[in-house]
């Protein structure tokens, strides 16, 4: 006997997330790995693993991708629905966190805010510049304190007098931050220090301005830091609310929104099979010189030879399943 289920895929720049919810939203089973620079290997591998885990067959009726390489993901697999991170991030906690308004997401080089009101996203900004105000910068911190990731939130809760470190810029914030232990500052001080200075950088660029009402769902691979959600739960004097996946609510998104297209539109998947993971796939980077523009345009070819020589997009062959990247979209099939 088969279970009907709904695959998401969330491509990050840092972990790629790969999820599964049944044909009525509830959330089945997920995987995490890191995407190492590989996305398309990370895709392989992640479907590989969550079909590895099951408990019984999947008869798969629609999938949906995001994240950054969502473009990517959704050729490779045949997505149904391709969406940003914030409209899933926003359905996943819709669904999974009653009464939600207010979406804290943090992950290892973003970070987001997403308002939401009776259930639709009204305002929402991103973080992709500012390294202080990213998970990356509390792993680069802990290594330097010695302090493994994992045990980063636990020891942090022990602070008694956290140290004021300056969170308005990453690099201000190291600099501070070896200023501080060469004063014999206790590491526990150090590291709630960081987990408010992080937060104190999160609001001051992303909730400026911003209605930040309760229900708060902190999502994120960050969110599994008692630290952070502590600095949060002081600085905005409310409670947070760490959903049971939070690592992949962006993943449960997809899934959801590849659900609620099918159930709408009725139409059959694209979906190429849980065999994707053993397919060859290689991606071809070539300049067009078309025009003054000189675009990079990235093709995506199914199986044959690695063949990364080719200088001319016409001249590339094989089961070419997608490209992109031009301006005028002269090349693009996807």
């Amino acid at each position: 006997m088969s279970l009907t289920v709904y695959l998401g895929i969330d491509v990050g720049s840092v972990t790629t997330k790969l999820a599964l919810v049944d044909e009525k939203g509830k959330y089945v089973d997920s995987y995490m790995l890191r995407t190492a620079g590989k996305p398309v290997d990370a895709v392989q591998k992640g479907l590989n693993e969550l079909y590895a885990k099951k408990i019984t067959d999947y008869d798969v009726m629609g999938v949906g991708t995001t994240g950054s390489g969502r473009n990517l993901a959704g050729a490779l697999v045949g997505a149904d629905v391709i969406k940003n991170e914030i409209t899933a991030h926003a359905v996943a906690a819709s669904i999974n966190v009653p009464g939600v308004q207010t979406i804290l997401e943090i992950g290892g080089q973003d970070s987001k805010i997403i308002i939401l009101r009776d259930g639709i996203v009204t305002d929402f900004a991103m973080n992709t510049v500012c390294a202080a105000g990213t998970g990356s910068f509390l792993d680069h911190q802990a290594q330097r304190l010695n302090v493994p990731i994992e045990e980063f939130g636990e020891t942090a809760l022990k602070s008694e007098n956290p140290a004021r470190i300056a969170g308005r810029c990453g690099v201000f914030a190291e600099s501070d931050l070896i200023h501080k232990q060469q004063l014999g500052y206790p590491v526990e001080d150090l590291l709630y220090g960081l987990c408010q200075a992080l937060v104190r950088n999160y609001l001051a660029n992303l909730a400026l301005g911003k209605e930040l009402l309760p229900v708060f769902s902190f999502q994120g691979g960050v969110a599994t830091n008692t630290g952070m959600v502590k600095a949060f739960e002081e600085e905005l004097g409310q409670k947070i609310i760490v959903p049971d996946h939070h690592q992949t609510m962006g993943a449960i998104g997809a899934a959801l929104l590849a659900m609620e297209n099918h159930q709408y539109t009725e139409t059959p998947t694209k979906f190429k099979g849980w065999s994707v993971g053993e397919m060859n796939f290689h991606s071809i980077t070539c300049d067009c010189n078309g025009c003054s523009n000189n675009c990079e345009v990235i093709t995506i070819v199914e199986g044959g030879e690695d063949i990364h020589h080719v200088e001319k997009i016409k001249d590339i062959k094989g089961n070419i399943i997608a490209r992109w990247g031009g301006t005028c979209g002269r090349w693009d099939i996807s």
